[in-house]
């Protein structure tokens, strides 16, 4: 990938900022939606969980997960995209948006029971670190959850499925899933810290 392809990814969806990211999070509320909704379902909470949600993005999945868990914190390097998040979820006393990356989310150890994260993988800068923080935040027993853009993901679906099984997880299972409408490929995985 060249250095302005990746400086405009960046700037549009992992840092948005200006212009990109206006047009980044615009792009990021039409597509994410079905994909956002697809990974709650799939985490099938109950009621009582604590629930991480890496870079939240256009928060249709935050939202979910704040009506059907108990705690739901999100973590987003990106200022605009934080307080965008902040002013979305308002009026929901169980969901805050806080800065933090998903290799430093800073969480306490084992406080969560469910982590998600939607079309963001493919931007961690250190994917190895990541999904270490993300076993270090899960209690034992919680579920892991990713999806993200299959085309965009580095190493595919056998090398997401391959560093989350590095980083200590049990049970994980990848597949590729297609958003009804025009959604591109997801490769999703889910797994579990024994």
């Amino acid at each position: 990938m060249s250095g302005f392809v990746a400086f405009a990814l960046d700037r549009a969806f992992g840092h948005p900022s200006g212009l990109l990211g206006t047009v980044g999070g615009a792009l990021m509320a039409r597509g994410n939606a079905a994909v956002e909704q697809q990974v709650v379902r799939l985490a099938r909470l109950s009621g009582g969980e604590a629930v991480l949600v890496i870079g939240p993005g256009p928060v249709v999945g935050l939202l979910a997960a704040g009506e059907q868990a108990a705690r739901v914190v999100a973590i987003e390097p990106s200022p605009r995209m934080r307080q965008a998040a902040s002013r979305r979820c308002a009026a929901m006393s169980n969901v805050t948006v806080q800065d933090g990356t998903a290799e430093e989310t800073g969480q306490p150890d084992a406080a969560f029971d469910v982590v998600l994260s939607v079309n963001n993988v493919q931007l961690w800068p250190d994917r190895a670190t990541a999904l270490a923080e993300l076993h270090r935040v899960l209690s034992p027993g919680g579920v892991l959850l990713l999806s993200t853009h299959e085309r965009w993901l580095p190493g595919g679906r056998a090398g997401l499925h391959a560093d989350v099984q590095a980083a200590g997880f049990a049970d994980a299972q990848t597949w590729a899933w297609q958003p009804p409408a025009r959604g591109t490929t997801q490769a999703q995985t889910r797994a579990t810290r024994p």
